[in-house]
């Protein structure tokens, strides 16, 4: 196939890209900048420039594919809510070109929103229309695609983490960095689900082939890891003290961090396993942690 990558340069698309590539299909990569034209360029891509506020280039972009991946989301998470909404407009935009083809628009969200109920774990066969979680918009637009006719599946992501990144854990590590301390909310019980970056590509790549309208696909290689355990990995790789934070101070303490530093959000994803006969294979995310060069950055 000839798919249109939106994202392609970052830390997801930047992984699927070569997965696309290694199985015969073209890719179409957008990037707003000239360097990542020519890094696409190199590695056997055809380079669309765009912005995710520019819904023409995106339109464009769409209209020369025959299935689209969209991985691209702006993650100044001091803007979140706008984000998301803008994630919406770039859903709808792609959806307007996509409309009555039957070519395969895959749209990318969170985990939580599979969430059935405190300590539950999420499913892909559920969806939670009052989510806390602003990204809930992504998939809102992508179920008003389905009921307009578009071919739309849904990639909901955990910690997508290897030694370089690691999903929300990345920006912890700067608030840690600026307080002195690494901190959990209570006990730290809350739970995160994980998946390798290399796990995460692969399945976006079995996802589009599959092209199967309203299917939703979670990927989890671990369900739900306390965070407790995560930051205490993370003390000591930045050599700083673990501490407990109450639930009454965590806004003060963490900022925008607050409303996901104590949620506990597990997740599964045995549906996913059986319907496309994927499994995770990657390092998991305390491994990752413990592997990270700490000193980098700092």
């Amino acid at each position: 196939m000839r798919i249109f990558l939106t994202g392609a340069t970052g830390f997801i698309g930047s992984a699927v890209l070569p997965e696309l590539l290694q199985a015969s299909h073209q890719v179409i990569g957008m990037t707003r900048s000239e360097d990542g034209a020519r890094s696409l360029a190199a590695a056997g891509a055809e380079a669309h420039r765009g912005t995710l506020e520019e819904l023409p280039s995106i339109r464009s972009g769409a209209e020369k594919a025959d299935a689209v991946i969209h991985t691209a989301f702006d993650h100044d998470f001091s803007r979140f809510v706008e984000n998301c909404e803008k994630d919406r407009r770039v859903i709808g935009a792609l959806g307007e070109v996509l409309k009555g083809s039957g070519r395969p628009l895959l749209i990318t969200s969170g985990t939580g929103v599979g969430g059935a109920g405190p300590g539950q774990l999420a499913c892909e066969d559920v969806f939670d229309d009052h989510h806390a979680n602003p990204r809930i918009a992504s998939e809102r637009a992508g179920n008003d695609l389905l009921d307009a006719g578009v071919n739309v599946a849904v990639m909901r992501l955990p910690q997508v983490h290897d030694t370089e990144k690691q999903g929300l854990i990345t920006p912890l590590i700067a608030i840690f960095r600026e307080k002195g301390v690494a901190s959990y909310i209570g006990e730290g019980r809350n739970r995160w689900p994980a998946g390798h970056r290399s796990d995460v590509a692969r399945l976006y790549r079995l996802a589009i082939e599959r092209a199967e309208p309203g299917a939703r696909y979670h990927a989890v290689g671990e369900e739900g890891i306390e965070t407790r355990r995560i930051v205490e990995t993370l003390a000591r790789g930045l050599k700083i003290p673990a501490v407990s934070v109450p639930q009454d101070k965590a806004a003060d303490h963490f900022g925008w961090m607050a409303m996901f530093a104590g949620m506990d959000m597990p997740a599964s994803s045995a549906l996913t396993q059986a319907t496309l006969g994927w499994r995770p294979q990657g390092p998991g995310l305390i491994a990752d942690l413990e592997a990270m060069r700490y000193d980098v950055g700092a």
